[in-house]
């Protein structure tokens, strides 16, 4: 029978683990955009080689599990010794930081692929449109291309932080106490995993909905900044930005799992 007095009584001590968990989605998400944007900008380049590179990046890391990235970082570092000897080494031995890095690197693949799909749904037309005025490449990607792509990868994106956020709970098989490791823990000292794990999942939807939310209001502040999507969006480029994101969501999903 299911105790609800147990749930009860275990959410003070899931709510305590969410300090980690909110440290290490903030860390994720922001490794993720340092490294997204430069990969996304490099991929539309006109180098072979750049292009290439960040084909193989994200392909690599959207082919391969998050979980397994994580191990090989955590685990299979180690077993170098020029590693164990490096400047590294602080940083590769810390659980933390290692999550941070696998997590953020899977990241980035995922960013640097909506926003590459984003910037190339720009209408050429308003491109060809700045350049004739004699705006420079630089301006117009940062006044044209990168505001209209923004607008576009909002829903995607949101997808892939709400994600990132699910994703956490992959640092508790390195020993992190976060929100999933909290609660193995307990499942440990209660030997009650229904209520310990639908109270840590119910944690776990409410902050999905709250991001949620927050996505759902930033794109509506963006909207209004740069234009109604409908009104500016020819329905080939909606199309396009529709079919990336659905892709994009559903190699997120698979990846973290």
């Amino acid at each position: 029978m299911f105790d609800f007095p147990l749930l009860i009584s275990s959410l003070p001590k899931l709510l305590a683990s969410l300090p980690v968990t909110l440290e290490l989605f903030a860390a994720i998400v922001v490794a993720g955009i340092c490294i997204g944007v430069p990969m996304a900008l490099l991929g539309l380049s006109n180098s072979t080689v750049l292009n290439g590179f960040v084909k193989f990046y994200i392909g690599a890391f959207r082919g391969t599990p998050a979980l397994v990235q994580l191990f090989f970082l955590y685990y299979g570092f180690g077993q170098f010794s020029f590693i164990r000897h490096s400047m590294l080494w602080p940083l590769l031995r810390d659980p933390f930081m290692c999550a941070v890095i696998a997590l953020g690197m899977n990241s980035g693949a995922y960013t640097a692929r909506i926003l590459m799909g984003a910037l190339s749904a720009v209408p050429k037309g308003i491109v060809e449109a700045a350049q004739a005025l004699g705006l420079s490449n630089a301006s117009i990607l940062v006044k044209i291309k990168a505001p209209l792509a923004v607008r576009m990868s909002i829903p995607a994106y949101a997808n892939e932080t709400i994600l990132n956020l699910k994703a956490t709970s992959l640092a508790s098989t390195v020993t992190i106490m976060e929100l999933t490791g909290t609660s193995k823990l307990l499942v440990s000292e209660t030997y009650a995993p229904y209520e310990i794990f639908v109270g840590a999942g119910l944690v776990y939807l409410a902050m999905t909905f709250v991001l949620a939310q927050l996505f759902k209001h930033l794109e509506l502040i963006v909207g209004r900044k740069t234009g109604k999507p409908d009104s500016t969006s020819t329905p080939r480029k909606r199309s396009r930005v529709a079919a990336l994101e659905a892709g994009d969501s559903a190699d997120t999903q698979t990846a973290s799992h």
